[in-house]
């Protein structure tokens, strides 16, 4: 099974595209504007969608992939979401003011869209793939995931703050792989805090929470294009930083649009 890195970007800009990961063939994590990238057929093998909040950067290309593909399918797209976010998607966004409501076309009976909740710490199989909702903590109701591999899980923090409780589950895991969200530099940490996403100084305290044992690979999601050099230097700084002064001695990476996972 493959984890396909459609768009990982904090913003939009020449060759960054926001949030979504294609599991497989037909799984989409978020549909932010990475899935503009996908082909029509590969958009129509879609058959779920698991969002991990309703914030425009995850779901932006949702409501077009749909329009895109709706009459080429048989079968509604389910999308899997905390109560909230459907409710956010049903209020906002297909509402037949901004969108049509495909949840109710071209019938009740058979919609193009089917909405499915779900709640942390539920597991889900799909064709034999196990996903597993995990915590986050950010200004709506919101997720992360974690996907199962062969040898073990690859884990999305989602967009997040500080969240004890999902380094619990990462310490008790065989954890592959790990997407964690780093959206603001240093010098932005007063608006990384208000808006409840990671810095660099507040993704060396959460890192600090791993077992000792613990080593895989970090990648590092959501920067904001005019700081991503920033973003990384400033891990890179921590990260390399002599023992006793926030040492981590971490594989930290940039992820990119385009990046595989191997599970």
């Amino acid at each position: 099974m493959k984890v396909r890195v459609l768009g990982c970007s904090g913003a939009i800009a020449k060759d960054c595209r926001t949030t979504s990961f294609l599991i497989g063939d037909n799984i989409l994590i978020d549909a932010g504007t990475g899935v503009g990238d996908l082909t029509l057929d590969e958009m129509r093998q879609i058959d779920h969608v698991f969002l991990t909040h309703s914030h425009l950067d995850h779901i932006a290309a949702l409501p077009l992939m749909l329009d895109a593909v709706s009459s080429l399918r048989g079968t509604p797209v389910e999308v899997h979401a905390l109560p909230a976010a459907i409710a956010a998607l049903q209020a906002h966004v297909f509402n037949n003011v901004i969108w049509p409501d495909f949840s109710s076309i071209p019938s009740a009976a058979q919609p193009f869209l089917r909405y499915t909740p779900i709640s942390v710490g539920q597991r889900v199989t799909i064709d034999a793939r196990v996903l597993e909702v995990l915590p986050a903590v950010h200004t709506v109701p919101a997720v992360g995931y974690a996907v199962l591999g062969a040898t073990g899980w690859w884990v999305f923090s989602g967009d997040t703050e500080r969240n004890p409780a999902f380094w619990s589950w990462v310490n008790a895991m065989p954890v592959r792989h790990l997407v964690i969200e780093t959206a603001f530099s240093n010098r932005e940490s007063a608006l990384a805090a208000k808006s409840l996403h990671l810095s660099p100084t507040t993704l060396a305290q959460e890192l600090s929470q791993l077992r000792a044992d613990r080593a895989f690979p970090i990648y590092i999601t959501h920067t904001k294009p005019s700081e991503t050099s920033l973003i990384m230097e400033e891990i890179r700084q921590f990260d390399t930083a002599p023992s006793g002064e926030g040492a981590t001695a971490h594989d930290i990476r940039w992820l990119q649009a385009g990046d595989l996972f191997d599970l």
